[in-house]
């Protein structure tokens, strides 16, 4: 696969992440009520439980374990770990909901350049890692080419519109 360049699937965009989750309940009630995603429609044809959310132009899938006991309970918040990040336009307000909410997380500052990245992290119900960052404020620099960009920042307005259209189908 050497010397592929380019985007040789004809990728578009992320579609979603798949979790696998000890209560569905509790799930949805997370990332419905902390994150701000909405249950969306999923297809009566699977034969297994579990729910689908959107949010952010990315939607989540939720599956239902059947054996709670085969996800290990992850206590320690560790920002090498596999997450999903999210940014975010105060990370002021963002720590101050988490801790009126009394969700246990991480600081984190990454600086490079004199650039500075705050992200902070915190487990889901099941131990999946979450990152809120304001990343933005990192330039995206290709290692080929001379090209720098900020990160797109999430317009609230195109969020609100893509989640009008996805409960307009529903």
């Amino acid at each position: 696969m050497e010397g592929i360049t380019g985007n040789p699937l004809c990728l578009k965009s992320l579609n979603h992440i798949s979790l696998i989750c000890k209560s569905l309940d509790e799930s949805i009630n997370f990332y419905q009520n902390i994150l701000g995603f909405i249950p969306i429609r999923r297809p009566g044809s699977f034969d297994f439980e579990g729910a689908w959310l959107f949010g952010y132009g990315i939607g989540i899938h939720l599956l239902q374990t059947k054996k709670a006991e085969n996800i290990p309970m992850k206590k320690e918040i560790n920002p090498k770990d596999k997450h999903i990040s999210f940014q975010c336009e105060s990370m002021g307000l963002v720590q101050k909901c988490l801790e009126e909410m009394k969700i246990d997380f991480a600081r984190a500052l990454v600086e490079e350049n004199g650039v500075k990245v705050d992200q902070l992290f915190f487990h889901d119900p099941d131990g999946f890692m979450i990152e809120i960052c304001n990343c933005d404020n990192l330039p995206v620099i290709p290692l080929v080419g001379d090209m720098a960009r900020s990160c797109s920042r999430l317009n609230h307005e195109i969020m609100q519109q893509q989640i009008h259209q996805v409960v307009n189908q529903i």
